[in-house]
Protein backbone atom coordinates (compact mmCIF):
# COMPACT_ATOMS: atom_id res chain seq x y z
CA UNK A 1 0.00 0.00 0.00
CA UNK A 2 1.19 3.33 -0.93
CA UNK A 3 0.23 6.77 0.28
CA UNK A 4 0.91 10.20 -1.26
CA UNK A 5 1.82 12.73 1.20
CA UNK A 6 0.19 16.27 1.49
CA UNK A 7 2.51 18.84 0.75
CA UNK A 8 3.84 20.81 3.61
CA UNK A 9 3.00 25.11 3.40
CA UNK A 10 0.73 27.62 3.83
CA UNK A 11 -2.44 26.54 2.00
CA UNK A 12 -2.20 22.68 3.22
CA UNK A 13 -1.77 24.28 7.04
CA UNK A 14 -4.97 23.69 9.01
CA UNK A 15 -7.10 26.62 10.26
CA UNK A 16 -5.77 26.84 14.02
CA UNK A 17 -2.41 26.48 12.93
CA UNK A 18 -2.68 29.67 10.91
CA UNK A 19 -4.63 31.56 13.28
CA UNK A 20 -1.17 31.18 15.56
CA UNK A 21 1.09 31.53 13.02
CA UNK A 22 0.16 33.14 9.83
CA UNK A 23 1.46 37.17 9.68
CA UNK A 24 3.65 36.92 12.53
CA UNK A 25 6.23 39.02 13.10
CA UNK A 26 9.45 37.99 15.53
CA UNK A 27 11.53 40.92 16.68
CA UNK A 28 14.47 41.10 14.54
CA UNK A 29 16.84 43.29 17.52
CA UNK A 30 15.46 41.61 20.64
CA UNK A 31 13.90 37.93 19.60
CA UNK A 32 10.42 38.75 21.00
CA UNK A 33 8.20 36.06 20.04
CA UNK A 34 4.83 37.76 19.85
CA UNK A 35 4.65 40.68 17.30
CA UNK A 36 5.26 43.75 18.62
CA UNK A 37 3.21 46.88 19.53
CA UNK A 38 4.80 49.52 17.37
CA UNK A 39 3.28 52.81 18.64
CA UNK A 40 4.26 55.40 16.56
CA UNK A 41 2.83 57.57 14.45
CA UNK A 42 5.57 58.19 11.43
CA UNK A 43 8.51 56.67 10.36
CA UNK A 44 11.97 57.25 9.80
CA UNK A 45 13.72 58.32 6.47
CA UNK A 46 17.65 58.08 5.78
CA UNK A 47 17.70 60.26 3.79
CA UNK A 48 16.37 62.99 1.43
CA UNK A 49 16.33 60.65 -1.39
CA UNK A 50 14.47 57.74 0.44
CA UNK A 51 11.41 60.04 1.82
CA UNK A 52 11.36 60.96 -1.79
CA UNK A 53 11.50 57.33 -3.09
CA UNK A 54 9.16 56.39 0.22
CA UNK A 55 6.16 59.25 -0.93
CA UNK A 56 6.25 57.90 -4.52
CA UNK A 57 5.70 54.07 -3.49
CA UNK A 58 9.28 52.73 -5.11
CA UNK A 59 10.52 50.77 -1.96
CA UNK A 60 7.16 49.67 -0.80
CA UNK A 61 8.28 50.96 2.91
CA UNK A 62 6.54 52.55 5.85
CA UNK A 63 5.45 56.33 5.24
CA UNK A 64 2.81 57.25 8.73
CA UNK A 65 0.52 54.63 10.98
CA UNK A 66 -2.28 56.01 9.31
CA UNK A 67 -1.71 54.34 6.33
CA UNK A 68 0.38 51.10 7.27
CA UNK A 69 1.95 50.42 10.69
CA UNK A 70 4.41 46.52 11.29
CA UNK A 71 1.86 45.59 14.02
CA UNK A 72 -1.42 46.01 11.94
CA UNK A 73 0.27 44.75 8.98
CA UNK A 74 0.79 41.87 10.81
CA UNK A 75 -3.02 41.53 11.67
CA UNK A 76 -4.30 41.80 8.10
CA UNK A 77 -1.47 39.60 6.91
CA UNK A 78 -3.03 36.59 9.26
CA UNK A 79 -6.66 37.83 8.35
CA UNK A 80 -5.89 37.90 4.61
CA UNK A 81 -4.62 34.44 5.12
CA UNK A 82 -7.64 33.04 7.16
CA UNK A 83 -9.72 34.27 4.77
CA UNK A 84 -8.02 33.63 1.72
CA UNK A 85 -8.00 36.85 0.03
CA UNK A 86 -5.42 38.88 -1.56
CA UNK A 87 -5.10 41.23 0.68
CA UNK A 88 -6.39 43.42 3.78
CA UNK A 89 -6.95 46.87 5.91
CA UNK A 90 -7.51 46.97 9.40
CA UNK A 91 -9.36 50.14 10.58
CA UNK A 92 -10.90 51.68 13.47
CA UNK A 93 -14.15 49.58 14.04
CA UNK A 94 -17.14 47.38 11.83
CA UNK A 95 -19.06 50.46 10.91
CA UNK A 96 -15.92 51.96 9.70
CA UNK A 97 -15.26 48.84 7.64
CA UNK A 98 -18.52 48.63 6.03
CA UNK A 99 -18.02 52.40 5.28
CA UNK A 100 -14.60 52.28 3.30
CA UNK A 101 -15.50 49.15 1.74
CA UNK A 102 -18.27 50.45 0.12
CA UNK A 103 -16.70 53.94 -0.74
CA UNK A 104 -14.03 52.17 -2.56
CA UNK A 105 -16.79 50.77 -4.98
CA UNK A 106 -19.29 53.76 -4.93
CA UNK A 107 -19.45 57.34 -5.48
CA UNK A 108 -22.58 59.83 -5.70
CA UNK A 109 -24.80 59.12 -8.52
CA UNK A 110 -24.65 55.08 -7.75
CA UNK A 111 -26.86 52.73 -6.85
CA UNK A 112 -26.86 49.29 -4.91
CA UNK A 113 -28.19 46.30 -3.71
CA UNK A 114 -29.06 45.07 -0.34
CA UNK A 115 -30.27 41.80 1.28
CA UNK A 116 -33.52 42.60 3.62
CA UNK A 117 -32.15 41.20 6.73
CA UNK A 118 -29.25 43.20 7.83
CA UNK A 119 -27.25 44.61 11.18
CA UNK A 120 -29.37 47.88 11.57
CA UNK A 121 -26.62 49.88 12.00
CA UNK A 122 -25.64 49.06 8.51
CA UNK A 123 -29.28 50.00 7.58
CA UNK A 124 -29.61 53.29 9.08
CA UNK A 125 -25.96 53.50 7.42
CA UNK A 126 -27.18 53.31 3.83
CA UNK A 127 -30.18 54.90 4.44
CA UNK A 128 -29.32 58.15 5.55
CA UNK A 129 -25.59 58.66 5.83
CA UNK A 130 -25.29 57.36 2.15
CA UNK A 131 -27.85 59.16 0.47
CA UNK A 132 -26.85 62.13 1.68
CA UNK A 133 -23.72 61.72 -0.10
CA UNK A 134 -25.89 60.91 -3.68
CA UNK A 135 -25.55 56.92 -3.13
CA UNK A 136 -28.88 55.56 -2.88
CA UNK A 137 -29.24 51.73 -1.53
CA UNK A 138 -32.72 49.48 -2.49
CA UNK A 139 -33.47 46.45 -0.01
CA UNK A 140 -34.60 43.36 -2.52
CA UNK A 141 -37.66 41.32 -0.90
CA UNK A 142 -36.76 37.94 -1.27
CA UNK A 143 -32.87 37.25 -1.56
CA UNK A 144 -33.42 34.18 -2.94
CA UNK A 145 -35.68 35.32 -5.70
CA UNK A 146 -32.46 35.74 -8.10
CA UNK A 147 -35.39 37.47 -10.73
CA UNK A 148 -35.97 39.79 -8.33
CA UNK A 149 -32.89 40.74 -8.75
CA UNK A 150 -32.51 41.05 -12.27
CA UNK A 151 -35.49 43.34 -12.05
CA UNK A 152 -34.13 45.83 -9.34
CA UNK A 153 -30.56 46.09 -11.89
CA UNK A 154 -30.30 49.88 -13.13
CA UNK A 155 -27.59 51.48 -15.19
CA UNK A 156 -25.92 52.90 -12.02
CA UNK A 157 -26.01 49.87 -9.92
CA UNK A 158 -22.51 48.61 -8.92
CA UNK A 159 -22.60 46.50 -5.89
CA UNK A 160 -24.64 43.73 -4.37
CA UNK A 161 -24.23 43.73 -0.31
CA UNK A 162 -25.35 40.78 2.42
CA UNK A 163 -24.24 39.33 5.51
CA UNK A 164 -23.64 35.45 5.98
CA UNK A 165 -25.78 35.42 9.57
CA UNK A 166 -27.63 38.24 10.11
CA UNK A 167 -28.85 39.35 13.35
CA UNK A 168 -30.84 38.79 15.46
CA UNK A 169 -32.88 36.54 13.10
CA UNK A 170 -30.94 34.58 11.62
CA UNK A 171 -32.18 34.09 8.19
CA UNK A 172 -29.64 33.11 5.86
CA UNK A 173 -29.13 34.09 2.10
CA UNK A 174 -27.29 31.77 -0.64
CA UNK A 175 -24.49 33.44 -0.99
CA UNK A 176 -22.71 31.53 -3.98
CA UNK A 177 -26.48 31.92 -5.32
CA UNK A 178 -26.24 35.85 -5.05
CA UNK A 179 -22.35 35.54 -5.75
CA UNK A 180 -22.95 33.52 -9.04
CA UNK A 181 -25.68 36.39 -9.79
CA UNK A 182 -23.67 39.24 -8.89
CA UNK A 183 -20.76 38.09 -11.52
CA UNK A 184 -23.30 37.47 -13.87
CA UNK A 185 -24.35 41.38 -13.52
CA UNK A 186 -20.86 42.26 -13.59
CA UNK A 187 -20.79 43.85 -10.23
CA UNK A 188 -18.85 43.14 -6.60
CA UNK A 189 -20.00 40.93 -3.77
CA UNK A 190 -19.91 42.85 -0.89
CA UNK A 191 -20.35 39.94 2.45
CA UNK A 192 -20.35 41.14 6.18
CA UNK A 193 -19.10 37.80 7.60
CA UNK A 194 -18.99 39.56 11.36
CA UNK A 195 -21.34 36.69 12.99
CA UNK A 196 -19.41 33.73 11.48
CA UNK A 197 -15.71 34.72 11.34
CA UNK A 198 -14.16 32.30 8.72
CA UNK A 199 -13.52 29.68 11.03
CA UNK A 200 -17.32 28.72 10.26
CA UNK A 201 -17.53 29.96 6.49
CA UNK A 202 -15.20 32.02 3.76
CA UNK A 203 -17.28 34.10 1.68
CA UNK A 204 -14.70 34.26 -1.31
CA UNK A 205 -14.58 30.24 -0.89
CA UNK A 206 -18.31 30.89 -2.39
CA UNK A 207 -18.03 33.83 -4.87
CA UNK A 208 -17.76 36.94 -2.73
CA UNK A 209 -15.67 39.90 -3.49
CA UNK A 210 -14.97 41.13 -0.71
CA UNK A 211 -15.60 40.33 2.93
CA UNK A 212 -15.98 42.74 5.83
CA UNK A 213 -16.04 42.10 9.81
CA UNK A 214 -16.70 44.23 12.97
CA UNK A 215 -13.48 42.56 14.54
CA UNK A 216 -14.67 44.28 17.87
CA UNK A 217 -17.29 40.90 17.85
CA UNK A 218 -15.72 37.47 17.57
CA UNK A 219 -12.62 38.13 15.81
CA UNK A 220 -11.35 39.63 18.99
CA UNK A 221 -13.37 38.24 21.66
CA UNK A 222 -12.96 39.50 24.20
CA UNK A 223 -14.85 43.05 24.38
CA UNK A 224 -11.77 45.22 25.13
CA UNK A 225 -11.50 46.62 21.82
CA UNK A 226 -12.66 47.87 18.61
CA UNK A 227 -11.64 47.36 15.34
CA UNK A 228 -12.74 46.61 11.66
CA UNK A 229 -11.22 44.79 8.79
CA UNK A 230 -12.29 44.79 5.48
CA UNK A 231 -10.79 41.30 3.08
CA UNK A 232 -10.24 41.29 -1.07
CA UNK A 233 -10.59 38.66 -2.60
CA UNK A 234 -8.60 39.67 -5.59
CA UNK A 235 -10.71 38.08 -7.93
CA UNK A 236 -12.91 40.72 -9.20
CA UNK A 237 -11.79 42.06 -12.99
CA UNK A 238 -11.95 45.88 -12.16
CA UNK A 239 -10.25 47.05 -15.74
CA UNK A 240 -13.06 45.04 -17.04
CA UNK A 241 -16.11 47.24 -16.65
CA UNK A 242 -14.08 50.94 -16.83
CA UNK A 243 -17.32 52.85 -17.31
CA UNK A 244 -18.31 51.19 -13.90
CA UNK A 245 -15.24 51.50 -11.72
CA UNK A 246 -13.05 54.60 -13.47
CA UNK A 247 -11.07 54.97 -10.23
CA UNK A 248 -9.22 51.43 -11.03
CA UNK A 249 -8.46 52.43 -14.67
CA UNK A 250 -7.64 56.01 -14.71
CA UNK A 251 -4.00 56.91 -15.06
CA UNK A 252 -3.00 57.39 -11.48
CA UNK A 253 -0.52 60.40 -12.01
CA UNK A 254 -2.17 61.85 -15.73
CA UNK A 255 -1.57 60.45 -19.13
CA UNK A 256 1.20 58.06 -19.69
CA UNK A 257 1.21 56.67 -15.85
CA UNK A 258 -0.12 53.17 -15.14
CA UNK A 259 -3.28 52.90 -13.55
CA UNK A 260 -4.16 51.05 -10.21
CA UNK A 261 -4.98 48.01 -12.43
CA UNK A 262 -2.02 47.64 -14.16
CA UNK A 263 0.42 48.72 -10.95
CA UNK A 264 -0.92 46.92 -8.56
CA UNK A 265 -2.88 43.86 -9.96
CA UNK A 266 -5.33 41.68 -8.00
CA UNK A 267 -5.01 44.26 -5.02
CA UNK A 268 -6.29 47.48 -6.99
CA UNK A 269 -9.41 47.65 -4.85
CA UNK A 270 -7.83 47.34 -1.64
CA UNK A 271 -4.51 49.58 -2.65
CA UNK A 272 -7.16 52.46 -3.61
CA UNK A 273 -9.49 51.82 -0.41
CA UNK A 274 -6.21 51.83 2.06
CA UNK A 275 -5.25 55.20 0.39
CA UNK A 276 -7.33 57.08 -1.02
CA UNK A 277 -10.47 56.44 1.19
CA UNK A 278 -9.22 54.92 4.68
CA UNK A 279 -5.93 56.75 4.35
CA UNK A 280 -7.44 60.41 3.96
CA UNK A 281 -10.97 59.98 5.68
CA UNK A 282 -8.45 58.24 8.78
CA UNK A 283 -10.32 55.76 10.37
CA UNK A 284 -7.06 54.16 11.71
CA UNK A 285 -7.05 51.58 14.16
CA UNK A 286 -4.31 52.04 17.18
CA UNK A 287 -1.44 49.34 17.14
CA UNK A 288 -2.47 48.84 20.24
CA UNK A 289 -5.85 47.41 19.40
CA UNK A 290 -4.55 45.55 16.67
CA UNK A 291 -2.50 43.90 19.06
CA UNK A 292 -5.76 43.16 21.07
CA UNK A 293 -7.36 42.05 18.33
CA UNK A 294 -4.05 39.41 17.35
CA UNK A 295 -4.67 37.90 20.60
CA UNK A 296 -7.94 37.05 20.34
CA UNK A 297 -7.34 35.43 16.33
CA UNK A 298 -5.07 33.20 18.12
CA UNK A 299 -7.95 31.26 20.13
CA UNK A 300 -10.50 32.08 17.69
CA UNK A 301 -11.39 28.20 16.47
CA UNK A 302 -11.28 26.90 20.05
CA UNK A 303 -14.06 29.96 20.77
CA UNK A 304 -16.31 29.77 17.78
CA UNK A 305 -16.74 26.04 18.16
CA UNK A 306 -17.67 26.83 22.06
CA UNK A 307 -19.69 29.56 21.36
CA UNK A 308 -21.44 27.19 18.53
CA UNK A 309 -22.11 24.47 20.96
CA UNK A 310 -23.52 26.39 23.62
CA UNK A 311 -25.83 28.21 21.34
CA UNK A 312 -26.96 25.07 19.70
CA UNK A 313 -27.87 23.66 23.37
CA UNK A 314 -29.55 26.88 24.50
CA UNK A 315 -31.73 26.97 21.01
CA UNK A 316 -32.78 23.59 21.91
CA UNK A 317 -33.74 23.95 25.28
CA UNK A 318 -35.48 27.06 24.61
CA UNK A 319 -37.81 25.07 21.59
CA UNK A 320 -39.07 22.69 24.96
CA UNK A 321 -40.62 26.15 27.03
CA UNK A 322 -44.01 26.98 26.49
CA UNK A 323 -43.63 30.57 27.21
CA UNK A 324 -41.35 30.32 24.03
CA UNK A 325 -42.99 31.09 20.24
CA UNK A 326 -40.18 30.65 18.64
CA UNK A 327 -36.36 30.34 18.49
CA UNK A 328 -34.31 31.79 15.55
CA UNK A 329 -31.26 29.56 15.02
CA UNK A 330 -30.23 27.83 11.93
CA UNK A 331 -29.29 25.04 13.80
CA UNK A 332 -32.33 23.85 14.82
CA UNK A 333 -33.76 20.98 12.30
CA UNK A 334 -36.96 22.92 12.51
CA UNK A 335 -35.69 26.48 11.48
CA UNK A 336 -36.21 27.70 7.72
CA UNK A 337 -33.02 28.07 7.37
CA UNK A 338 -31.25 25.10 8.18
CA UNK A 339 -30.83 23.73 5.08
CA UNK A 340 -28.49 26.63 4.33
CA UNK A 341 -27.33 25.81 7.65
CA UNK A 342 -26.15 22.55 6.77
CA UNK A 343 -24.85 23.56 3.04
CA UNK A 344 -23.04 26.36 4.65
CA UNK A 345 -21.97 26.41 7.98
CA UNK A 346 -21.43 22.27 8.83
CA UNK A 347 -19.12 23.62 12.01
CA UNK A 348 -21.75 25.10 13.49
CA UNK A 349 -23.95 28.46 12.73
CA UNK A 350 -22.51 30.48 15.82
CA UNK A 351 -23.68 31.99 18.81
CA UNK A 352 -26.24 35.43 18.24
CA UNK A 353 -29.79 34.41 17.79
CA UNK A 354 -33.44 35.60 18.65
CA UNK A 355 -36.39 33.91 20.39
CA UNK A 356 -39.80 35.14 20.87
CA UNK A 357 -41.86 34.94 23.91
CA UNK A 358 -45.48 34.61 23.87
CA UNK A 359 -46.44 37.32 26.46
CA UNK A 360 -44.91 39.58 24.54
CA UNK A 361 -42.60 42.76 26.67
CA UNK A 362 -43.72 42.34 29.74
CA UNK A 363 -42.43 38.41 29.55
CA UNK A 364 -39.57 39.91 28.15
CA UNK A 365 -38.74 42.30 30.65
CA UNK A 366 -39.47 40.52 33.38
CA UNK A 367 -36.93 37.64 31.88
CA UNK A 368 -34.23 40.24 31.11
CA UNK A 369 -34.53 41.73 34.26
CA UNK A 370 -33.86 37.99 36.24
CA UNK A 371 -30.87 36.82 34.06
CA UNK A 372 -27.70 36.77 35.97
CA UNK A 373 -25.12 35.36 33.93
CA UNK A 374 -26.32 36.88 30.99
CA UNK A 375 -24.92 40.91 31.03
CA UNK A 376 -27.40 43.36 29.85
CA UNK A 377 -25.27 44.86 27.15
CA UNK A 378 -25.21 46.19 23.57
CA UNK A 379 -22.53 43.97 21.71
CA UNK A 380 -21.94 40.41 20.84
CA UNK A 381 -19.49 37.72 20.30
CA UNK A 382 -17.90 38.67 23.74
CA UNK A 383 -16.78 35.50 25.89
CA UNK A 384 -19.60 36.63 28.19
CA UNK A 385 -23.19 35.94 27.47
CA UNK A 386 -25.06 38.83 26.42
CA UNK A 387 -28.80 39.66 26.24
CA UNK A 388 -30.72 42.44 24.63
CA UNK A 389 -34.34 43.74 23.64
CA UNK A 390 -34.25 44.34 20.07
CA UNK A 391 -37.70 46.29 20.49
CA UNK A 392 -36.66 48.84 22.52
CA UNK A 393 -32.88 49.26 21.85
CA UNK A 394 -31.09 48.43 18.21
CA UNK A 395 -34.47 48.82 16.47
CA UNK A 396 -36.30 51.34 18.96
CA UNK A 397 -36.22 53.97 15.81
CA UNK A 398 -38.17 52.00 13.48
CA UNK A 399 -42.09 51.81 13.68
CA UNK A 400 -43.73 48.97 15.10
CA UNK A 401 -45.15 47.86 11.62
CA UNK A 402 -41.45 48.50 10.08
CA UNK A 403 -40.34 45.67 12.88
CA UNK A 404 -42.80 43.58 12.82
CA UNK A 405 -41.86 43.31 8.87
CA UNK A 406 -38.25 42.41 10.05
CA UNK A 407 -39.68 39.77 12.51
CA UNK A 408 -38.81 42.13 15.30
CA UNK A 409 -41.63 41.21 17.80
CA UNK A 410 -42.18 43.23 21.46
CA UNK A 411 -41.61 39.23 22.94
CA UNK A 412 -37.80 38.71 20.98
CA UNK A 413 -34.96 38.44 22.86
CA UNK A 414 -31.66 38.62 21.45
CA UNK A 415 -28.90 36.25 23.26
CA UNK A 416 -24.98 36.67 22.23
CA UNK A 417 -24.26 33.09 24.23
CA UNK A 418 -20.53 33.25 25.51
CA UNK A 419 -18.21 30.61 26.74
CA UNK A 420 -19.17 29.98 30.16
CA UNK A 421 -20.11 26.00 30.84
CA UNK A 422 -23.75 25.26 29.27
CA UNK A 423 -25.24 24.10 32.45
CA UNK A 424 -24.85 27.19 34.12
CA UNK A 425 -26.48 29.36 31.40
CA UNK A 426 -29.01 26.84 31.29
CA UNK A 427 -29.77 27.10 34.85
CA UNK A 428 -29.74 31.06 34.51
CA UNK A 429 -32.46 30.75 31.95
CA UNK A 430 -34.70 28.15 33.78
CA UNK A 431 -34.63 30.70 37.05
CA UNK A 432 -35.57 33.61 34.65
CA UNK A 433 -37.99 31.58 33.04
CA UNK A 434 -39.36 30.81 36.32
CA UNK A 435 -39.46 34.18 37.23
CA UNK A 436 -41.75 35.29 34.42
CA UNK A 437 -43.94 32.60 35.46
CA UNK A 438 -44.21 33.42 39.30
CA UNK A 439 -44.82 37.41 37.63
CA UNK A 440 -47.21 36.76 35.36
CA UNK A 441 -49.36 33.72 36.34
CA UNK A 442 -53.02 34.37 37.25
CA UNK A 443 -54.18 35.70 39.23
CA UNK A 444 -50.46 37.59 40.28
CA UNK A 445 -50.43 38.94 36.53
CA UNK A 446 -53.65 40.78 37.31
CA UNK A 447 -52.40 42.84 40.45
CA UNK A 448 -49.17 43.36 39.26
CA UNK A 449 -47.69 45.95 37.46
CA UNK A 450 -44.43 45.46 35.10
CA UNK A 451 -41.44 47.28 37.07
CA UNK A 452 -39.43 49.68 34.89
CA UNK A 453 -35.98 48.41 33.70
CA UNK A 454 -33.27 48.66 36.23
CA UNK A 455 -29.90 48.18 35.09
CA UNK A 456 -27.76 49.10 38.05
CA UNK A 457 -26.87 45.15 38.62
CA UNK A 458 -26.60 42.74 36.44
CA UNK A 459 -29.77 40.98 37.95
CA UNK A 460 -30.91 39.68 41.58
CA UNK A 461 -28.69 37.37 43.07
CA UNK A 462 -26.03 38.69 40.58
CA UNK A 463 -22.46 36.37 40.68
CA UNK A 464 -20.67 40.03 40.68
CA UNK A 465 -21.53 43.27 42.12
CA UNK A 466 -21.87 46.70 39.50
CA UNK A 467 -19.18 49.52 39.83
CA UNK A 468 -21.11 52.69 41.06
CA UNK A 469 -22.89 53.99 38.60
CA UNK A 470 -20.57 57.18 37.40
CA UNK A 471 -20.99 56.85 33.79
CA UNK A 472 -24.43 58.04 34.15
CA UNK A 473 -23.02 62.08 34.03
CA UNK A 474 -21.40 61.14 30.81
CA UNK A 475 -24.32 59.60 29.23
CA UNK A 476 -24.46 60.39 25.20
CA UNK A 477 -27.64 58.43 25.28
CA UNK A 478 -29.62 61.14 24.02
CA UNK A 479 -27.61 62.28 20.85
CA UNK A 480 -27.10 58.19 19.98
CA UNK A 481 -29.33 56.56 16.88
CA UNK A 482 -31.23 53.63 18.36
CA UNK A 483 -29.44 51.32 15.30
CA UNK A 484 -25.95 52.78 16.11
CA UNK A 485 -25.38 49.96 18.78
CA UNK A 486 -24.85 46.25 17.71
Amino acid sequence: MTTTATPYGQDNFGFSTEQIHAGEVIDPTFGARITPIYLTAGFLFDSFDHAQARFAGEDGGLVYTRYANPTNSAVEAKLTALERGADSLLVSSGQAAITVALLGILKSGDHFLATPSLYEGSKTLFRENFARLGIEVEFVDDPHNIEEWRQRIRPTTRAIYGETIPNPKNDLIDIALIAAFAAEAGLPFIVDSTASTPYLIRPIEYGATIVVHSASKFLSGHGASLAGVVVDSGTFDWARYPDKFPQFSTPIGGAGSPTLVEKFGATAYLEYTRTIIAGRMGPVLSPLNAFLLLQGLETLSLRVERHSRNSLAIARWLEEQPEVESVDYPGLESNPSHALAVKYYPRGTGSVFGFTLRGGIAHARTLIDALEIFSRMSHMGDVRSLVLHPGTTSHAHLTPEERLALGIGPGLVRLSVGLEDEPDLIADLAQAFAAVRAAHSAPAAQSRSSPDVDNSSIGAGAIWESAPQLASSFSRSALMEPGSAV
